[in-house]
């Protein structure tokens, strides 16, 4: 490495300081009352008088939380060790300023990859999350994540706990389907595991060509010949580079945090659906105005609906039928017989109780059940263009969807709040690691500012798009590829050892996580049994 390391490696070394210490803690302090604050309030619905269902749901949230505290060991780190390897920002205010904008984006977030996550899960398991098997699904591919996340972070290998996160969740499917009465895995969503299979390998190849393309770009357009040279000694760069640097810094934890912070959120809103249904089955925060139109729309639809039954269609239990349409994907004419009569149930129910927060509390769970199985459904339909909805029909399937999502779809601002600490208190832990695997360990010379800021601007846009999407994506994956990217386009050279060993830890989280959840789900199931 070129000379500024050692500085620079005193820098890394050092502790935060008490200004930052008193930051965070007064920060984490703040938020800590306000999440604490919320669930209490909530919990007093609860009305249980056994412990029991407290301390489970205590131990959900903090193994939930953990999994996001690990998350920020890893992807929250990468978004720093382009600004503190070219001097832009020290270290431990480059982690801080980091922190605050992941807090942002995770605050701000849609919520739409939250639940995107959600829907990869076996529909059963989600209809019973408040059982035990429902629990032993959620520890399951959580703890999974865990173990996998702290093995790579342990080694310096940045990994991709979107991916960890998937493939628990494809694992506990496999394995909910082999414990099951019923043969093969048609609880897995094959579709879906292909195409993160997919992301797997397209992810690292795309921020590979596009930051090395974007170098080049970059030495045609701009050939100032201080945004190609390695920082000298530990001096900041001149001021527009310095400003571009740290405004893609900025822009990549912000995006991390809208994207990659929401994994948790759909997770721990099952746990509060299974352990609290009064508060947190369907979203109280819908108006009575807003169920009142709720039920106009639940009419319509079933109107709609029912110009596509068969007059040779029976069904015994509708709830039953759509579920087995979700999980096998086959659908039949008894299946859309038994989504209007749901939809039907439903619009009548939400009449007679008025609003939302009117539904009893002993009815509220099958209650958002019906909501949650229509609403995939009616995803799954659009998906697989079948039955072909005319253009008005599809106009009134939509609006009947974006309403019954609103009701349950949602997440409290104290849970994005818990989720955002615990991200940031991971990365103010462990960013170390990663941060110096990313700077120094790729490359074989130091990372010069263009390639620092082509990286960035990379992982940024790509993160980006996903999350306008609602798709999940590796902020791992595309930066850590993407300066690998530049080194090789700027002919730096690669310290193939880190190379491979990053590919290794790339191609195997996908088995090792799917391997690991089904262990854990087949261990906790049976215990709990």
């Amino acid at each position: 490495m070129a000379t500024g390391t050692t500085a620079l490696d005193a820098k890394i070394g050092a502790g935060p300081g008490r200004i930052g210490m008193l930051v965070f803690g007064v920060a984490l302090v703040v938020g800590l009352i306000y999440a604490g604050g919320h669930l209490l309030s909530d919990l007093s619905q609860m009305h249980s008088a056994s412990v029991g269902p407290y301390v489970l749901l205590g131990v959900a949230l903090l193994i939930a939380l953990g999994f996001e505290f690990v998350n920020g060991f890893h992807d929250t780190a990468n978004a720093v060790a382009t600004v503190i390897y070219t001097h832009s920002l020290e270290p431990h205010v480059a982690v801080v300023w980091s922190g605050m904008w992941n807090f942002i984006g995770v605050v701000l977030s849609s919520g739409a990859v939250a639940f995107g996550i959600v829907s990869l899960l076996p529909v059963e398991l989600i209809l019973q999350v408040g059982s035990k098997a429902g629990f032993a699904m959620v520890f399951a591919l959580l703890v999974a994540a865990i173990i996998w996340n702290l093995g790579t972070w342990y080694f310096g290998l940045p990994s991709s706990s979107s991916h960890t996160l998937i493939g628990s969740i494809i694992g506990v499917g496999i394995a909910n389907q082999l414990m099951s009465v019923k043969s093969g895995t048609s609880g897995v969503d094959w579709g879906q595991a292909a195409n993160i299979g997919k992301s797997l390998v397209l992810s690292p190849i795309v921020g590979f060509v596009v930051a090395g393309g974007l170098l080049l770009l970059m030495r045609k357009l701009i050939p100032n010949k201080a945004l190609y040279a390695a920082p000298v000694g530990d001096a900041p760069p001149p001021f527009w580079i310095r400003a571009l640097l740290v405004t893609t810094c900025t822009g990549v934890s912000f995006f991390h945090g809208s994207n990659d912070g929401q994994k948790g959120m759909g997770l721990i809103m099952l746990i509060l659906i299974g352990t609290v249904p009064t508060a947190y089955a369907v979203n109280h925060a819908v108006t009575y105005g807003q169920s009142q139109d709720f039920v106009a729309v639940s009419i319509q639809t079933a109107e709609v609906l029912g110009h596509y039954v068969s007059s040779s269609a029976v069904i015994g239990d509708p709830r039953d039928e759509v579920t087995d349409y979700i999980r096998s994907k086959q659908f039949t004419p008894n299946t859309m017989l038994a989504l209007r009569e749901l939809v039907n149930g439903i619009g009548t129910e939400i009449s007679e109780y008025k609003e939302l927060k009117g539904v009893p509390q002993d009815k509220v769970r099958n209650f958002r059940n019906d909501m949650y199985v229509v609403s995939e459904a009616l995803r799954l339909m659009k998906k697989s263009g079948q039955p072909q909805f005319s253009t008005a029909d599809s106009a009134v399937i939509a609006n009947y969807k974006k309403h019954i999502d609103n009701a349950t779809k949602f997440i409290p601002t104290w849970v994005k709040v818990a989720v955002a600490i615990a991200l940031g208190l991971g990365t103010m832990i462990g960013w170390k690691r990663i941060v110096v695997t990313v700077g120094e360990k790729i490359g074989k010379e130091h990372l010069t500012y263009a390639q620092g800021a082509a990286a960035e601007i990379t992982a940024m846009a790509t993160i980006g798009a996903a999350d306008g999407f609602g798709l999940p994506v590796s902020t791992t994956h595309v930066l850590s590829s993407g300066v690998a990217g530049t080194m090789a386009a700027n002919h730096s050279g690669l310290q193939w050892g880190t190379v491979k060993n990053l590919a290794m830890a790339w191609i195997l989280t996908l088995p090792a996580s799917i391997c690991l959840a089904a262990v854990l789900f087949w261990a906790f199931t049976k215990l709990s049994s």
